[in-house]
């Protein structure tokens, strides 16, 4: 039975953990046999362009022994040129697994449903499952554990932060969040990581204030306020993220020892200083690098279960 990854709700804890210590393996060398994916080839549908998902995903599909294509909508065009349900099910005759990057997670869902293959989600609207499983991993790589940590996500309630309340909750960490008003995760998303939170003793804070939202932090995760697609609110959601950076004033208020995250593509001077971004706590390289061995693990769980 194929299984597909559109949201970390399509993963339990333990699964989160075993996903977490093959990426550890991967990184180090250690994981057997070579070429995992050998014979297998998986397909990047793409709406919207992308760097570290593509060339991450594309790199480490061939790491494995397998071949990767790019769609991108000139190819495709999903649900315009051809239906999704007869691009999905057409595309499943010749692949081993899909990554889609698109608008509407609806299109993940409608892909997911009419495929025969697993579906891996690259990015939605709503969510971004591989970006959160990296982060959880690259915190777990700093600290040497997750239990009891405080993430502190300052700005837009958007995709990236909503994989990471459900991530958090589930694997023990606390999560506080600071956007402006109207700009906060969905609450369904929200009391959806409440209740894993209950079982893992997660704390979720959802804030207004920065300040609140770092205070004690072992973690500052910042985002872009502006994020592709979204150009013509640029100048009001400046104006509204007023107040919203993540700078050196801001950081004295977490941790001593806290470090500094952000997804990319950064815009220094905005959500973020060069000072923060580019100083000792920043481990923002670190993170886009891991991106490459945990996608590594999703593809040999997700294609191991359909071999």
């Amino acid at each position: 039975m194929k299984r597909d990854l559109l949201s970390l709700q399509d993963l339990s804890g333990g699964e989160i953990t075993a996903l977490l210590e093959l990426t550890q393996q991967l990184k180090r060398g250690e994981h057997r046999p070579d070429n995992p994916l050998k014979g297998k080839t998986v397909a990047l549908v793409f709406q919207k362009p992308s760097n570290r998902t593509r060339v991450s995903f594309e790199v480490g599909t061939f790491q494995l022994g397998g071949n990767c294509l790019y769609l991108g909508p000139e190819e495709i065009n999903l649900g315009v040129r051809e239906s999704i349900a007869d691009a999905a099910q057409t595309l499943s005759r010749y692949l081993d697994a899909l990554v889609a990057r698109t608008h509407a997670h609806q299109d993940i869902l409608d892909l997911a449903k009419h495929a025969r293959i697993p579906v891996i989600n690259g990015l939605s609207d709503l969510y971004h499952p591989c970006q959160a499983l990296t982060d959880i991993f690259s915190v777990q790589e700093k600290f040497g554990h997750l239990s009891g940590l405080t993430l502190s996500y300052i700005g837009d309630g958007n995709n990236v932060c909503h994989s990471l309340l459900l991530g958090c909750a589930m694997v023990g960490m606390h999560m506080h969040i600071a956007t402006p008003k109207k700009y906060e995760p969905q609450d369904s998303i929200v009391q959806l990581a409440m209740a894993a939170a209950q079982k893992t003793g997660a704390k979720i804070m959802v804030t207004h204030s920065p300040r609140e939202a770092v205070n004690g932090a072992h973690v500052i995760y910042s985002d872009v306020w502006v994020s592709m697609g979204q150009e013509e609110e640029s100048k009001k959601r400046l104006k509204d993220f007023n107040g919203y950076q993540v700078n050196s004033d801001l950081a004295r208020e977490a941790n001593k020892d806290y470090i500094f995250m952000h997804c990319l593509p950064a815009h220094r001077g905005q959500e973020v200083t060069a000072e923060i971004i580019d100083g000792p706590h920043s481990i923002v390289f670190d993170q886009a690098e891991n991106r490459l061995h945990t996608q590594k693990a999703i593809l040999i769980a997700l294609l191991e279960k359909t071999s």
